[in-house]
């Protein structure tokens, strides 16, 4: 750690580049800012420290003015921001969010191209442990890597082959103020319990197992790396439009199976992989090999599984969905509770059944929810009309069009209004038609 160009020079930075560093206070990131320090007068860099004030401690402002006038007085650009309002997620993986957030915030204000946070061995520890124990995917299980590539920029984590009494003893070496988080003490946490009680058994058996994790972790890095290259392959001839066909899907080996839908929940869950482990993935499958036609599941973060068939289409749950479109087949669950089925007879005539004539559309039929511009040819009237016109004439709640199904041929055709209205393709109980179907 004392050489700070030995220590930086395996990330290339290139003379005049602008890093943003993670900065809490801590014991961490203040020996990060204070090597970076150094770095900067032999590499000429420019460093930007960003700061999140979590505003759960009443010592959070105190710590805020502290890497501030630090900053300040070794002339180093400071970013903050508060976090006013938390919701009702799990607060460690919202919090991380919102902070990776505006770190990328301010990589694009500054135009930086790196982003530096202080991670210890320990805490590559603690994360290796925490996902071994309640499972999550190939890339989890790796914690997280020296070098992210980002879309716009690295994620450089320099400080891995150290351990945070390795980083304490270089603070008081240097005499380098920081401030102590009080809350890092409380077993209430997980990774707190994992801190006190694991690490010091591992560290026992070995005072360097620290190294051993960022080598396992690498590993299998390489290992995703690996197996992801030829997954993105194959992906998009099974899975687009956020929907996977299940029959081209089951073409693939067992283990690429799986990954596939590692790779479809990692790009869904991004920004929260803590979120997601193989139970998830295992639910999936089920959903997969169920018998059923239509089925679904929840996942986090209120995203649903729907099976239609042959298909498994990934969206926001039924408050959140913002637009659908799925084959109708004999029986469909629509995103909006009600169901749609196909039958051979009915003996009412309402605006909840349909009959249909399959010479007189163009098959197959898919329910969807409204588009801009939708029309239809009202049930024995001359004309179109709008589809928006008739949710308002029928006083159909704002919230209820977002998810109202319109069933359509595959040219586009508003054929039926489900429950609402029919087209002129609709038949009467005294003509011929063999596609009949009820609306409940």
């Amino acid at each position: 750690m004392e050489d700070v160009v030995s220590l930086f020079a395996p990330y290339r930075i290139e003379k005049g580049d602008t890093i943003v560093v993670g900065v809490s206070g801590g014991p961490d990131s203040m020996a990060l800012l204070s090597m970076l320090l150094k770095y900067r007068d032999q590499k000429e860099i420019q460093i930007i420290a960003a700061h999140v004030d979590h505003n759960v401690r009443r010592t959070s402002a105190k710590e805020r003015e502290f890497v501030e006038s630090w900053c300040m007085k070794h002339n180093i650009f400071f970013e903050t921001m508060t976090i006013d309002k938390y919701g009702d997620d799990n607060f460690e993986n919202e919090a991380r969010s919102i902070r990776y957030h505006f770190f990328e915030e301010v990589i694009y204000k500054y135009q930086a191209k790196i982003l530096m946070t202080a991670h210890h061995g320990d805490d590559l520890m603690e994360t290796i442990l925490m996902r071994l124990t309640r499972g999550s995917t190939l890339k989890g299980y790796g914690g997280f890597a020296e070098v992210a590539t980002m879309k716009d920029y690295q994620i450089i984590r320099p400080l891995l082959r150290y351990t945070k009494k390795d980083l304490e003893q270089y603070d008081k070496k240097h005499k380098i103020p920081y401030v102590i988080d009080k809350s890092n003490f409380k077993t209430i946490h997980t990774r707190n319990r994992y801190r006190k009680h694991l690490l010091p058994f591992f560290k026992k058996e070995d005072p360097n197992v620290h190294l051993k994790f960022l080598k396992f972790s690498k590993i299998l890095n390489e290992y995703d790396n690996l197996i992801e290259s030829q997954v993105h392959q194959l992906l998009s001839k099974v899975y687009h439009d956020n929907t996977l066909f299940i029959k081209k899907y089951q073409e693939l080996e067992p283990i690429m199976q799986s990954r596939i839908i590692h790779t479809i929940l990692e790009s869904i869950y991004k920004d929260d992989l803590m979120l997601i482990n193989d139970r998830h993935v295992e639910l999936i499958q089920k959903l997969i090999q169920s018998r059923k036609s239509n089925s679904y599941i929840y996942l986090p973060n209120n995203i649903r599984a729907i099976k239609s068939y042959d298909q498994i289409k990934i969206v926001m749950s039924i408050d959140q969905v913002s637009g659908y479109e799925i084959e109708l087949n004999d029986y469909v669950t629509l995103p909006n509770g009600h169901h749609l089925k196909r039958v051979t007879s009915c003996d009412t005539n309402g605006n909840d059944v349909a009959r249909l004539n399959s010479a007189d559309l163009a098959l197959p039929l898919y329910v969807r929810t409204r588009r801009h511009g939708d029309k239809i040819a009202g049930f024995h009237m001359k004309g179109h009309s709008k589809v928006k016109d008739i949710f308002i004439n029928h006083k159909v709640p704002l919230k209820d069009r977002e998810l109202w199904p319109v069933v359509v041929d595959s040219k586009g055709e508003v054929v039926w209004i489900p429950g609402i209205k029919k087209s002129k393709f609709n038949k009467s109980q005294k003509e011929n038609c063999d596609i009949i179907i009820k609306y409940y």
